[in-house]
């Protein structure tokens, strides 16, 4: 099989920068090269939270064995669901991520867009999208493809427009500084659950959420308050 010159992966990957009409985050090595060391430095203690959140909502629906998780990036998640005894495979649209993950997680990776997932109805019990939601510029779509591909539910660990934090970002990046939220869209519970209800008009379901990313000092970690930095939200499909 003829391979291309490796001089010419810039030529292939160019026009992806632009997916969705506009420039990302997640097609630049400078940034994608230290996606890792970010989780191992000052985000440990919220990814910790996270996963505590993620594998009680998706725990609580035992049907679900297998997953789908799109926009996987470096497979951090990825790679820790079957710590909650679930099996999964991993999407994203940035070859730079998935070369990353390719030596980091021993499963089935895809690099596919997640408004055209590439899998047949109901391959997957569950589709999950852990902090990458928030980048889809057609999100009724991508919740109508997850819903196709996914039997059983949705997952969604999510940025909250309800933090302190957002403002930070946004003036950060007034500076320049932040450069990963400029084309984010920020949601609350309230406002996923609109965006799920025009998806899946027709359906059967129910939704529980719950929020953490709360202060160190505060006296809970995690609660039904839709205030903090993260919320995560389960879809269970029952039709």
């Amino acid at each position: 099989m003829e391979t291309l010159p490796q001089n010419n992966f810039g030529l292939i990957t160019r026009d992806l920068s632009n997916w969705q009409g506009r420039k990302e985050w997640f097609f630049n090595r400078e940034h994608t090269d230290t996606y890792e060391q970010w989780y191992e430095g000052r985000y440990k203690r919220a990814e910790v939270w996270q996963k505590k959140v993620m594998g009680q909502l998706l725990g609580k629906d035992t049907r679900v064995k297998e997953l789908l998780e799109f926009g996987c990036g470096t497979t951090r998640f990825t790679r820790w669901w079957h710590e909650i005894g679930i099996e999964a495979t991993g999407g994203d649209i940035s070859p730079f991520m998935l070369g990353q993950a390719v030596h980091l997680f021993n499963g089935d990776l895809v690099n596919a867009d997640s408004h055209f997932m590439p899998f047949k109805d109901h391959t997957f019990d569950a589709v999950a999208f852990i902090t990458t939601f928030e980048y889809y510029r057609d999100p009724v779509q991508v919740i109508r493809e997850a819903a196709r591909v996914g039997k059983h539910g949705i997952a969604f660990g999510m940025m909250n427009r309800n933090s302190p934090k957002v403002l930070r970002r946004r003036v950060q990046q007034m500076f320049g500084k932040n450069p990963f939220y400029v084309t984010a869209t920020f949601y609350t519970p309230a406002l996923l659950i609109q965006k799920i209800d025009e998806a899946l008009q027709g359906r059967q379901y129910s939704v529980e959420w719950t929020c953490t990313g709360l202060p160190k000092w505060f006296p809970v970690q995690q609660w039904g308050v839709p205030v903090g930095d993260f919320f995560g939200l389960y879809v269970k499909l029952l039709d």
